[in-house]
């Protein structure tokens, strides 16, 4: 990410770019709504999309209010530089119409905005690992407390001069290493602080709604190109370069995760919608530095290791329910040492500081600065991430009841349902008026709440 400085004008192209990735990437947190959702149970699916929708309020207001500014001020301290950047910097109730962002040409507001969308969508991503019992106001606390003392200070460490990024060297294009590492490990605490859910993993847990995952999985691919190939913020061959390897990693991973379900069982939509997110994931801080040939292996990788990490849990025992770890945690994992295996300076120029990857003709040496960047995300996120959990979980609760659990948690925690099965009264309505008289609702599904297979037949 670029830092601050002044240009003279205003580049009406690169602004346009700029905020048409903003809009794609705030698309993608309604399609993770989608996504979650569909891969839920009916009755814990409102609470499910809640959590992503809450999100966007939240973490909008608190990045304009402080967060762009913690994350890419400056910070005349050295040694607070390392981890955050000024309050002062950015403060909210500043106003910056005639600043631009270095050479750009583009308004800090628009880079501001562009970042905001990231905020949302990595605190949105950990909601997964703890669906069907997760008290609405228990996530409200974490997100709060989780942006501001993980995510701002990842943000600054890996794009706004901070540790890993300016001193450790570490590449991360596109949230590698702080959207999809950071919200894996924080998903993984979590869980473990959580604990299981009801009849986990005795009883299975059918995705509600296949459509709904599918619809999910095409918004969050359609607006990942925003996401990635917006972070060059310009455009220019770099950003053409991250759009092309977006899309055939994503495309290979799709393959990659089919290929295990089939020599498995059978190929599924839910494991090409899962596969296409693992692959999304995984080329995400790669996107710039790598050749489009070393993306395609990316995603084929990083689509059949997801798909297999995806049934861990079941051996070590930890109830990610919707598969966070595996997909997010591990894929971000894969496409940040995929740079210092394949990252080349005839493909990323500039950025690729410590010589080509491992693979390609060069040595290690952006081989261990990744695992040591990504590493720090690990512990950090995962540690802060259980703290507050459980200090939330011991305070106000944070685990829904048993109670609660069983019969549905959008009820008790939204006083509404996704689904009405009930009669609407009255004399039938249109098949009253077609003379076909009054309709016989159907009960709501029994499966739902038994339920049948886990989020993909590999993880089952």
């Amino acid at each position: 990410m670029h830092l601050l400085g002044d240009a003279p004008t205003i580049d009406t192209g690169n602004t346009a770019w700029l905020l048409a990735s903003s809009a794609l990437v705030l698309l993608m947190t309604p399609g993770l709504a989608f996504f979650y959702g569909g891969l839920n149970r009916s009755k814990s699916v409102l609470n499910m999309m809640m959590m992503s929708f809450s999100c966007i309020g939240i973490i909008s207001v608190l990045w304009l209010l402080y967060g762009f500014s913690l994350a890419f001020g400056s910070n005349s301290h050295e040694g607070i530089q390392n981890f955050l950047g000024s309050i002062s910097t950015y403060m909210g109730n500043k106003v910056f119409v005639n600043e631009t962002w270095l050479t750009t040409g583009i308004p800090t507001y628009v880079v501001l905005a562009f970042q905001m969308m990231f905020a949302i969508i990595t605190v949105a991503l950990i909601s997964g690992s703890i669906s069907d019992r997760a008290k609405f106001g228990g996530w409200v606390v974490f997100a709060i407390g989780w942006f501001t003392v993980v995510y701002v200070p990842v943000a600054h460490m890996v794009w706004g001069g901070g540790l890993i990024g300016a001193k450790i060297g570490a590449l991360d294009f596109a949230g590698g290493t702080a959207v999809h590492i950071n919200a894996g490990a924080a998903a993984l605490a979590l869980a473990l602080v959580l604990g299981k859910r009801v009849g986990w993993p005795k009883d299975n847990f059918k995705p509600h709604n296949v459509p709904f995952v599918a619809l999910g999985a095409g918004l969050l691919w359609f607006g990942w190109f925003g996401f990635n190939a917006g972070s060059e913020l310009t455009a220019d061959g770099v950003t053409a370069v991250a759009f092309v390897n977006t899309q055939v990693a994503t495309a290979a991973a799709l393959l990659g995760w089919l290929l295990v379900e089939w020599i498995k069982g059978k190929p599924t939509l839910v494991g090409a919608s899962s596969g296409a997110v693992a692959g999304l994931v995984a080329i995400t801080p790669a996107c710039a530095y790598i050749a489009p040939w070393a993306a395609t292996l990316l995603g084929l990788v990083a689509g059949a290791v997801c798909a297999l990490a995806v049934s861990l849990k079941f051996k070590i025992g930890f109830d990610d329910s919707l598969d966070v770890v595996g997909v997010h945690f591990v894929g971000g994992w894969i496409g940040s040492l995929w740079i210092g295996l394949f990252a080349t300076a005839s493909v990323g120029g500039a950025y690729v500081a410590h010589g080509d990857g491992l693979f390609v003709g060069g040595g290690a040496d952006q081989l261990w600065r990744q695992a040591l960047g990504s590493g720090i995300v690990t512990v950090w996120s995962f540690v802060v991430a259980f703290a507050l959990g459980w200090i939330i979980d011991k305070t106000i609760g944070f685990r829904a009841s048993v109670e609660t659990e069983v019969e549905g948690i959008d009820i008790a925690e939204h006083a509404e349902t996704a689904y009405d099965f009930a009669p609407t009264g009255g004399s039938g309505g249109a098949f009253a008026l077609a003379g076909l008289g009054a309709a016989t609702p159907k009960a709501a599904p029994a499966d739902e709440d038994e339920s049948a297979p886990e989020t993909s037949k590999v993880a089952g």
